[in-house]
């Protein structure tokens, strides 16, 4: 029996407990190791139909779209079409902002990174035709810019829609078509779906959300967001098989399985290569490629993304010098919690790597002068109010706005305390993880100009 039949007996055998301990009502979990695949899933598609799930089951991946995006964009940086430098009005001229200096600077290694500077999350819906994303550049006009372009770094949702269309527009093709030419295809995917349409084919799971704080995880009412939004993760369901076919890709210098080159020599590494650091934002990595996300552990790097849509999560780590990959996605519950017991287990049977540790509130907080937090940050999906009472606690009220509101995504009151200098952690954690917020910048009065939780919410 090889390492890699030890560890997939260790999934069969433990899932279906860590399901059942972790309130996920199904995952699917791959592994690449040893240029072999070995896949596992149990529990329910939907706790409503109770269909079961299966190995070749397709959960939505969400942001790990998102390498996908940039796996097309690199591809015709490779071909000379693109420079990552270069403005994105070179490639597409109709682009723009609310700040048309910074409609001007903006490159395209700049929305790669997240390092653009734009308001980031906005889920317009622009129909579901073949033109949503080109449509979705008609949205953008009036979305501020809350710093110059390269001064941060903050999730953007946005930016990689415009990848997407840079890629539609150079290729003269819809963005779901070129995913299948250039990257199905060639990689000989048989259970992957770029719509509800594609992904109805197959066992496709159902994404399972809180209705109210405590009450359990019941089968989401939606089960895709607008396709305006699916380069940045809106819509791509697959199985794990079918991601670890990508992730191959990426160890194999750019080559697929059966030796086609889809990528020049090099460029996959220069993607996995350090392009800019993040603030300290716990589960979150130290620092981001292009459009990777790098995790730098003492026993060397650790790539990939995260996905999440509307009550599914995805996984993906890739160990580069390990050869070794591991995909996981679930439908609903303590999705981190199981995140770290599967694949933190994976990885320390299978390489020299651990995963970093999630943090954790100091045992005794120390009470505060919370001055320079308190406040109102707001962004399109959320508003967020910091307050201290006459205890000295710190407390966040977060409430839903926009498409988060509309999904029913459920308000939060939480405690802060601090975690280290301009950084609080909640104190109770939220689905096996204490959130951080880094609170960042200068408005002028000496209080926080950001909010940064992933994004940079700007003081209101």
């Amino acid at each position: 029996m090889t390492k890699l039949d030890e560890v997939k007996g260790w999934v069969v055998e433990h899932l279906p407990a860590l399901l059942e301990q972790y309130d996920v009502p199904a995952a699917a979990v791959g592994i690449l190791a040893e240029g072999q695949v070995v896949d596992h899933a149990a529990g329910l598609l939907s706790r409503s139909t109770r269909v079961e799930a299966t190995a070749d089951s397709v959960f939505q991946i969400g942001s790990i779209t998102k390498l996908w995006t940039s796996t097309l964009v690199m591809q015709l940086v490779d071909e000379g079409a693109v420079d990552l430098d270069a403005p994105l009005r070179s490639y597409l001229p109709e682009f723009r902002i609310a700040d048309e200096g910074a409609a001007r600077q903006i490159t395209v290694r700049q929305l790669l990174t997240h390092t653009a500077g734009f308001e980031g999350d906005i889920f317009t819906d622009t129909g579901v035709g073949d033109d949503a994303v080109e449509k979705y550049l008609g949205v953008l006009h009036e979305v501020p810019q809350l710093f110059a372009p390269g001064e941060l770094w903050s999730y953007n949702n946005a930016g990689f829609v415009l990848l997407g269309r840079l890629v539609e527009v150079l290729r003269g093709t819809p963005y779901d078509v070129c995913l299948r030419e250039r990257l199905f295809t060639p990689l000989g995917l048989t259970h992957a779906a770029t719509s509800p349409y594609e992904a109805i084919l197959f066992r496709a799971a159902v994404g399972h959300l809180e209705t109210e704080r405590g009450g359990g995880y019941h089968p989401a009412s939606t089960w895709a967001l607008v396709r305006s939004n699916a380069p940045a993760g809106s819509m791509l369901a697959m199985s794990p098989r079918d991601l670890l076919a990508f992730a191959r890709l990426h160890l194999e210098d750019g080559r697929t399985a059966d030796g086609t080159r889809l990528l020049a020599p090099g460029t996959a590494a220069r993607m996995h290569a350090h392009q800019v650091d993040l603030p300290e934002l716990g589960s979150l990595p130290a620092s981001w490629g292009l459009g990777f996300e790098r995790f730098d552990t003492p026993g060397g790097l650790v790539i990939g993304h995260d996905g999440g849509t509307i009550g599914q999560t995805s996984f993906l780590r890739i160990v580069p010098d390990a050869g070794v990959a591991v995909a996981l996605f679930t439908n609903g519950g303590e999705d981190m919690s199981l995140y770290v017991d599967v694949v933190g287990t994976v990885l320390e049977a299978l390489t020299d790597t651990r995963l970093p540790p999630l943090p954790k509130p100091p045992a005794e907080p120390p009470r505060i002068d919370g001055s320079r937090y308190l406040g109102t940050y707001s962004c399109d999906v959320a508003e967020l109010t910091v307050t201290q009472d006459d205890d000295g606690r710190i407390w966040l009220s977060e409430v839903p706005k926009g498409i988060s509101a509309e999904l029913g995504d459920l308000p939060q009151h939480k405690e802060l305390v601090r975690f280290r200098d301009d950084t609080l952690i909640a104190l109770e954690p939220e689905h096996g993880t204490h959130r951080l917020h880094a609170f960042l910048g200068d408005d002028g009065s000496g209080r926080a100009l950001f909010a940064h939780v992933g994004r940079a919410i700007r003081r209101a």
